[in-house]
This record gives structure tokens, sequence and C-alpha cells, in this order.
């Protein structure tokens, strides 16, 4: 078991310096003993210095990782997975490594090939913005979220309590669980967001803009992600998405079929119960 003030007492180098990347960094200034800091952008790099939240900065892995007792890997996820084949190269000390990645399954897999030195386990603060960069991360952007953690086998106690260490020294409630689960319920509440999102944003009327108020912008919001990120996570989980893809057209042709119908009191009962399970799915444990 990893002693209490682990990541105060721990060098942490995060690779990618964007959103996530980028607030992780300044919700954990000042919280660990060195913050090193990664990425192939220079803007980003520059961004980051400005920030003042680094002890120090690179483009290449290989002049910081080494240092790093505390490995967390903030890239897209086609990058994650090529980070963790690169690492045993990189790194020949005995880190923990995180990775921050929207999807878990296929991360996890090519965490099980790290050699038996490293000390894994997947992860996902759900929370974020449609906007990506380092100049739009936040401090308390993991306020209050869930952080999503999918050990594998492998993943010591130390790991573990160091996983949990950090969620509550950035403000976020740690979450267990397996990775599969992590991919399928995420494909429900963030993934097909994004595609419906996407569909509405692409068949609103371009004349319509004059009436488009806070009612399209709040329900088009995640349409803004950049395609070239939200691609790899689409791909990492396509079954997944596929299903809920299914279910959601599923009940959108019973309200088409109500509205056709002109079946009023059925429409109204079946949007209600929408309504309801949005108070559900979306109450706090307070409200509870």
């Amino acid at each position: 078991m990893s002693e209490p003030n682990f990541i105060s007492n721990s060098p942490i180098a995060i690779i990618g310096l964007g959103l996530m990347g980028g607030s992780l960094g300044l919700a954990l200034r000042d919280h660990c003993r060195s913050l090193l800091g990664c990425d192939i952008d220079p803007v980003a790099l520059d961004a980051a210095h400005q920030l003042n939240t680094f002890s120090k900065l690179s483009s290449d892995p290989a002049r910081i990782l080494p240092e790093a007792e505390v490995v967390i890997l903030a890239t897209p996820i086609d990058v994650i997975l090529d980070l963790l084949k690169r690492l045993p190269e990189i790194h020949l000390g005995s880190p923990i490594v995180l990775d921050l990645g929207s999807t878990k399954t296929d991360v996890v897999q090519a965490m099980e090939n790290l050699p038996s030195r490293f000390d894994p386990l997947g992860g996902h603060p759900m929370c974020g913005k449609e906007v990506t960069g380092i100049e739009n991360a936040e401090m308390d952007l993991f306020q209050g979220a869930a952080f999503a953690f999918t050990p594998l086998e492998r993943t010591s106690e130390a790991a573990r309590s160091v996983a949990e260490q950090l969620a509550i020294r950035i403000g976020a409630h740690p979450l267990w669980i397996d990775p599969k689960t992590h991919d399928k319920w995420s494909a429900a509440t963030s993934h097909l967001p994004y595609l419906v999102a996407s569909a509405l944003a692409g068949s609103t009327p371009a004349e319509a803009k004059p009436l488009a108020s806070s009612g399209l912008r709040s329900t088009t919001r995640v349409a803004s992600t950049p395609a070239s990120i939200m691609l790899h996570v689409l791909a990492t989980n396509q079954e997944n998405i596929l299903d809920q893809l299914d279910k959601f057209k599923h009940l959108l042709d019973h309200f088409e079929g109500l509205l056709s119908a002109g079946d009023y009191d059925a429409l109204r009962t079946a949007l209600d119960e929408s309504a309801q399970k949005r108070r559900e799915l979306t109450a706090s444990e307070e409200d509870e």
C-alpha cells in the first residue's frame, strides 16, 4: 500500500497537454514533488510554460518520463495506444501508469502487454468541455466529477491507493468499474449523445438561424467536439455505440409513430416517462 501522501512526494509526468492534461496540471500544481509535462505541439508547450504549472516541459517523452514515478497519458486514444507500446523503451523503471482515455477496453488490453515492472490501470475522468486545448484548461474541471478507474488483475493495491489519492486531490470521486462495463455505459452517456447532437446540428436548416437559441445551443453543444478526437473514441467502442444507436432509433420511431397517429395521450405518457428517466439519471446523491 502506498503512503497516504504519495502524490505529494512523487514526481508526476503528464503526457498530452490539451484540455484534460492541462487541467490536471493546474489541479495538481503545488501538490506533488515535481510536475513534468510533455506534448509534441510547440504551441501547447508554450502555453503550458506561460501557466507556470510544470517543473519541466519537453516535446520528447524520453526526456522527462525516466524521472516520473507516476505517468499519466492524457492524449487521444490512438496516441495512448501507441505510447503504451513505446513506454518500455522510454522508461526503464517501475512507474504507475494511468491513462485518461474515453474508452477503456482496448487501452486495458494494451496495458496487459507492458512488462511486469509497470503498474498500470485505466482511468477516465467523467468531465470535459466541447472545446479542446490547454488554453481552455480549468483547475476546477474535475471538481465533483466521477473519476472512473478500470484496474487490471495485476494492478497493485499501491496503484489503487495512488489513483484514489489523485482523484480526491483534484476534487473528483473515485468510481471503480471494469472496462467493458465502462465502455457500455459511456456509449449511452457520452458517445451516443455526441452522435445525436451532431445529427441534430446537421439536420437543422440554415435558414432557421434567427430562432436558434438556448435550446438548440444546449442540445447540440457537444457536436462542437472535434471529429479528429471523437473518431478514435467511436472506433474503439463501435459495438456498444451501435447497440445504443439501435435503442435510440427504436424509441425515436415510437415517438414518430404516436405523433403520426395523433395519439397525443400516449405521446404525453412516453414523453413524461423520458422526463422522469432524465431526473433519475441526473439526480445527485444529495437529491436522492
